[in-house]
């Protein structure tokens, strides 16, 4: 098989996965005893900011169980996650999504083949069903069921208790059946309870609202150890109106294969390394936190609702995936950049100036996002940022918009902050809305849950948006740069032919130098 193919395995389980890293040569095998108790994500955060391979840990002290972690810190590797080897390829699946968000009658043949297309890859992605699943080789029910089996993390000093990060934790609607899947933190309370961390809005808080006004307890599972596709799928919230299981099965190309839970009522992906099944008794929490967040800083003490296990299923010999929030660089910052190409062609679909756009992992994955338009009337950049902050609820929180013209490269910081110092009066260009909702998770909030946003237009002015006339902009004829690249072998440049520079040399240090160093040790 050439070394850059993915096989169908790696697409189903997270086995797979590990073998196509361990053979691309990014992965590490940790046979040394590390405590999962601060130092494991102490050793996995240093690897990931110098842009290092994978971890597997096979000696974690206090489990059985070796811990794989890093499997996502590069966004090579999240694409391979995908079955993608460009970062374009996950545009193109974007646009897919954008059709089954927005469909619109085709317009000719063309259209009509590739709408046809879509529907075909609906039937593809529907779910299977597996009645002898691998995730239930082994079954502990009741006073065997035991917590402190797993090799739970503790990331930071400060953190209340051991976390699970990277678990899909699935319930269902009450009332219509429709399961959601979602990706919440949750932190052991005891040997077979834990607190659950999701926000309000979130699908399991919904239905344990609706399981409370019925009077029964919600029904809950958490699949650890899946593929990373699966994670992704998870991660993704945009609104479109499909089961969970239907939309992980778009991103895969295949059906999801499901097995039924051992105690409750739920379907989980029947290659999990490990499946805790439990209830929530609507009203009863304990405190969960304080806990390292994504933001940077120990997020606070809250009620959260509370699982009892009465069941774990695993595979033999199981392997634990987990990750770790907190400042970037970190795994799920370069998931949101994964993610963000595949919002580009859904968020073109709504807002149809936008070019491109961009959410930097220094900006926390979603406080700063940057937007290219083609502009063509005045006051345009402010109707855009507008529409930004409205068109996916995961833009909401969005607490800076950056609109600049379609010809800057949004991805390289010296264009953007070029058009910024070169573009913008301050006095007319800052655009702030005030008292808007807001991230309980954001420090800097005059209020927590309650803050203010700003759009800057970076754009040219036309039209009313100037007063005076603005400079010619430099630039030099075609014939002129055409004749330079004839004579650039001539000249004895060749070997610069298609060099990007350095950013470390204009000032630019963080990922540039981290990456360079990784290369070195490679």
């Amino acid at each position: 098989m050439p070394a850059t193919a993915i096989p169908q395995r790696s697409r189903r389980d997270l086995r797979g996965f590990i073998e196509l890293v361990e053979r691309r040569g990014q992965l590490r095998r940790i046979t040394a005893p590390v405590d999962p108790d601060l130092e494991l994500a102490a050793i996995a955060d240093r690897v990931l900011a110098m842009g290092g391979p994978a971890l597997l840990f096979e000696n974690v002290i206090g489990s059985t169980m070796p811990v794989a972690v890093n499997l996502l810190g590069t966004v090579e590797r999240v694409l391979w996650s995908m079955g993608m080897e460009n970062p374009l390829e996950l545009e193109a699946l974007g646009e897919r999504l954008a059709l089954l968000q927005q469909p619109k009658p085709p317009k000719g043949m063309r259209e009509a083949a590739r709408f046809g297309g879509v529907l075909w890859d609906l039937i593809k992605a529907r779910p299977d069903r597996d009645l002898i699943p691998p995730c239930q080789q082994q079954v502990f029910k009741g006073n065997d069921v035991d917590l402190d089996a797993l090799p739970l993390l503790r990331p930071w000093p400060g953190d209340a208790g051991k976390v699970i990060t990277l678990g899909l934790v699935i319930t269902k609607d009450p009332e219509t059946g429709v399961p959601n899947v979602g990706v919440y933190r949750l932190q052991k309370q005891s040997i077979n309870t834990m607190t659950v961390h999701w926000l309000s809005v979130r699908g399991g808080a919904r239905h344990l609202r609706k399981a409370a006004a019925l009077g029964k307890p919600l029904e809950i599972a958490i699949a650890i150890g899946v593929h990373p596709l699966l994670v992704m799928a998870a991660a993704t919230p945009i609104p479109v109106q499909l089961s969970e299981w239907l939309f992980a099965g778009l991103y895969a190309g295949e059906g999801v294969r499901l097995a039924k839970c051992k105690t409750v009522d739920l379907e989980v992906p029947s290659h999990s390394e490990l499946v805790l099944e439990g209830t929530i008794t609507p009203g009863e929490e304990l405190g969960d936190g304080p806990c390292g967040d994504h933001m940077g800083f120990y997020g606070g003490e809250e009620l959260s609702p509370l699982v009892r296990f009465q069941c774990i299923t695993q595979r033999r010999n199981p392997i634990y995936f987990t990750t770790f929030s907190g400042r970037p660089p970190k795994e799920e910052a370069m998931l949101a950049i994964a993610l963000n190409r595949i919002y580009t062609p859904i968020l073109r679909q709504q807002i149809p100036e936008i070019v491109d756009f961009f959410l930097p992992m220094e900006g926390l994955s979603y406080k700063l996002g940057i937007i290219a338009i083609d502009k063509a009337y005045p006051g345009q950049a402010k109707r855009a940022a507008m529409a930004f902050w409205s068109a996916l609820p995961q833009f909401t929180y969005t607490k800076f918009v950056v609109v600049v013209d379609k010809q800057i490269n949004i991805r390289d910081p010296r264009q953007v902050i070029w058009a910024i110092s070169a573009q913008v009066d301050p006095q007319r260009d800052l655009f702030v809305l005030e008292n808007t909702p807001f991230d309980s998770l954001d420090f800097a909030s005059e209020r927590l849950g309650l803050g203010g946003r700003l759009a800057i237009d970076a754009t040219t002015k036309i039209g009313p948006e100037k007063r005076h006339d603005w400079g010619e902009a430099l630039g030099r004829p075609a014939e002129l740069e055409a004749q330079v690249d004839s004579r650039w072998d001539e000249l004895g440049l060749a070997d610069l032919a298609g060099q990007e520079p350095d950013p470390a040399l204009f000032g630019y240090t963080l990922e540039y130098v981290l990456e360079r160093l990784a290369k070195s040790r490679a």
